[in-house]
């Protein structure tokens, strides 16, 4: 039997998710033993599915961002959304994105709080980079 394949990230988390739900349930009732068949199969086939998509991503240094616009484009890139799409995320107009990401804006108060709190971003790190 062929194993199906993971086409984004998307559906790489949503896989992940269900192999999480999947361990979790062995832990409570046991081990792996104590999983139906057709759970473990599910188990086996989504691990599977996981390791195969895992291995197609190129190995590369990973640079850590150094400025607000390197820091949001690894946010839009983690998260798969595209400016437009992190503008309603921000509750923001695209204007205002495109402006951050292309220098002519600055940040301010309002946009690092939602910055910090929606994408995560260290406060630290905005306070430096601001």
């Amino acid at each position: 039997m062929k194993t199906a394949r993971i086409k984004d990230r998307i559906e790489y988390n949503a896989v992940m998710q269900r192999i999480e739900k999947l361990l979790q349930k062995s832990t409570k009732i046991g081990g792996f033993g104590q999983l139906t068949k057709k759970e473990a199969a599910t188990l086996k086939e989504f691990s599977a599915m996981a390791e195969q998509y895992e291995d197609s991503i190129p190995l590369m240094p990973i640079k850590s961002p150094n400025t607000l616009t390197e820091m949001i484009r690894y946010k839009m890139f983690e998260m798969n959304i595209r400016q437009k799409q992190l503008a309603k995320v921000l509750n923001t107009s695209e204007a205002r994105i495109s402006g951050l990401l292309t220098g002519k804006r600055k940040i301010n108060m309002a946009l690092a709080k939602k910055l910090h709190t929606k994408l995560h971003i260290d406060a630290n790190f905005l306070l430096e980079v601001a």
